[in-house]
């Protein structure tokens, strides 16, 4: 969503607080603005469009200060307009905010009846009104923003700066993550590690409910109850080469291809090179877990949907996938002594967070399969199983997809040894192969001119179906998520075997139909229904191996091999064609592959 930074030191802020919102622009942004004191007093500039609308507008107006706060918006209250971009400020205060306050309303009509005036349509412009207020009333701006914090309802989080007070900078966080970074004698604000590495590797996650003092040689942070408390600094390994594009043309691009690397690394760390499994350590017993739920969002939730398979399969454990937005309302009944599972890029999916405090009220073990081991979901685990995907730029999800994939069958590994359902055999091939995976993914990343030129017919198409069965369902259901989030072309993604009751009808000579059909147990069945969609004279893309494609007894419109594997593991190799397929038709479009439109990266609001 969108992204904070701030600083206070003794050097101009204004080009560190621009260069830190250029590492968060993966978040996704429709506008963007700086706010610092100029001699006491509060002076920003704002800008709609990318940050090059913003830095052309600081070298016209130059912004000086050593003390200040930036933000890049996402559009929730307020079309993205430069009134409604951030910072929003009074005469005594500015705030940037990310989340949503859900009570603006009413504060907006108490503040307007005490004389306030409002100069845009957003929530968090009622912020810094309502900290003025207290100012008004001759509070120091912490008892201000101590008030104001009490009667603030929904998610946040906030870095502040005060007229007059050159020395501080306040921040403060509840539902949405906020980053304290320790310089020599500067100190730092922002919504994630990302933004502030290559001025410190020194960091804070500040804890929900926080809020902190910056001053330039220090951090006193306060939890919900305005008491001083201590939080543990971490070293970070981030850097900012780590978030170059290298020789790619997009992130997305360079993040599909550094898939065999990470996945790699992920199971190096799960992993023996004997083919056994090295897993942390669980605060419960596999083989008394009646039941797994999974949840997460988006992508996250079709990789839980694939471990639901592997989970049942292997361990003969029952397990349910939920998206997490549902789950959280329905109030589902769950087991005693049962683990859920919670899938999460960020670690700060709002929905998927959410979802997982409630299973947690239900007594259930939580285990967190994240991209960031400090975020707010790994911090609210039991135990947390890392995805070592590293920073992961494009909004569309490709590496942490895929190792999360990774992570989830070494974990349905794990419970079915535990459990007697699994020989020592068997998982020993299931682990060989999938440590085969990296170098298969290779072979699938050398053919990517292949499914280039694909691409440019698909580009031309207005719907398309993808369609696979078993642990494939799930992988169409992510190729046409993928294809509908970075080319903006219609695209649905179906079980095989309900073609026939319903999607069938769709099919005509300008629909292509994307089949995933490995020479597997299901082959034969998934080859009638190509045979079907070719009768009707639609467009088969078919992604199989060389012995599927050689007998499907059809002429299909393209076709694309995949390397033969275990059928256990094959999810995560036929991730990568719809990835590149979905890339090269963006492209071939001319779509913003990397920050696609109306889409964000993380998402910490509902």
């Amino acid at each position: 969503m969108c992204g904070i930074v701030g600083m206070i030191g003794s050097r101009p802020v204004s080009p560190l607080l621009l260069d830190g919102l250029r590492r968060l622009e993966y978040r996704g942004y429709d506008s963007a603005g700086i706010a610092t004191l100029v001699g006491g007093k509060i002076d920003m500039r704002r800008a709609t469009g990318k940050l090059d609308q913003l830095a052309a507008r600081l070298d016209e107006q130059p912004l000086p200060g050593i003390v200040g706060i930036g933000h890049t918006r996402w559009a929730t209250h307020g079309k993205p307009t430069e009134a409604n971009a951030h910072p929003h400020a009074t005469g005594k205060v500015a705030i940037v905010h990310n989340g949503i306050i859900e009570n603006y309303r009413a504060l907006r009509d108490d503040l307007g009846k005490k004389g306030h005036k409002f100069a845009s349509e957003t929530d968090s412009e009622t912020i810094a009104h309502l900290i003025t207020d207290y100012l008004d009333q001759g509070m120091t701006p912490q008892a201000a923003v101590s008030a104001a914090l009490k009667r603030l309802e929904g998610a946040f989080a906030l870095g502040i700066i005060f007229a007059g007070h050159e020395e501080m900078v306040i921040g403060a966080r509840r539902g949405s993550p906020l980053a304290v970074g320790f310089g020599d004698d500067e100190m730092y604000l922002g919504s994630d590690a990302l933004a502030l590495a290559p001025l410190t590797n020194k960091i804070c996650y500040l804890e929900e409910g926080d809020w902190v003092e910056l001053y330039a040689d220090k951090a006193v942070i306060h939890d919900a109850e305005d008491k001083i408390v201590e939080r543990k600094i971490h070293i970070t390994a981030l850097s900012g080469a780590m978030i170059g594009k290298g020789q790619y043309r997009h992130f997305m691009l360079k993040e599909i291809f550094e898939q065999p690397a990470v996945i790699g690394d992920t199971l190096g760390a799960l992993t023996t090179p004997e083919d056994a499994l090295a897993m942390p350590r669980m605060p419960f017993d596999w083989k008394n877990v009646p039941r797994v739920t999974i949840i997460g969002c988006g992508t996250a939730s079709y990789a839980g949907l694939v471990a639901k398979y592997w989970f049942e399969q292997l361990a003969r454990l029952p397990a349910e996938m939920d998206i997490a937005s549902e789950f959280r309302y329905r109030e589902a009944p769950m087991a005693a002594g049962g683990v859920t599972i919670a899938v999460s890029q960020s670690g700060e999916t709002a929905d998927t967070l959410a979802a997982l405090h409630y299973a947690k009220s239900q007594g259930q073990k939580i285990l967190s399969v994240v991209n960031v081991p400090q975020s707010s979901i790994a911090r609210a685990s039991d135990v947390v199983v890392p995805t070592l995907a590293g920073p992961e730029i494009g909004v569309a999800s490709t590496k942490a997809y895929t190792t999360q994939l990774a992570v989830l069958l070494c974990l349905a590994v794990d419970a079915a040894l535990a459990r007697g359902a699994l020989t020592p055999a068997r998982a020993g091939e299931i682990l060989h192969a999938l440590r085969e995976i990296p170098a298969q993914i290779n072979q699938v990343l050398r053919d990517e001119h292949h499914i280039q030129e694909l691409a440019h017919h698909l580009s031309e198409a207005h719907d398309v179906l993808y369609l696979g069965r078993g642990l494939l369902y799930p992988i169409a259901m992510e190729g046409a998520l993928k294809l509908k989030e970075i080319s903006y072309i219609h695209a649905e993604g179906y079980p095989a075997g309900e073609m026939k009751h319903g999607p069938i009808a769709l099919i005509d000579e300008t629909m292509p139909v994307v089949f995933l059909a490995p020479h597997d147990g299901l082959y034969e069945k998934t080859a009638s229904n190509i045979q079907e969609t070719v009768a009707r004279g639609g467009k088969v893309i078919m992604i199989s191996d060389r012995p599927g494609i050689a007998h499907v007894g059809v002429k299909t419109f393209w076709n694309i091999a995949v390397p033969e594997a275990d059928p256990i593991v094959l999810p995560l190799l036929y991730a990568i064609p719809v990835q590149l397929l979905a890339y090269y038709t963006a492209v071939a479009k001319g779509t913003d592959v990397d920050q696609p439109r109306n889409l964000a990266k993380s998402v910490t609001v509902e």
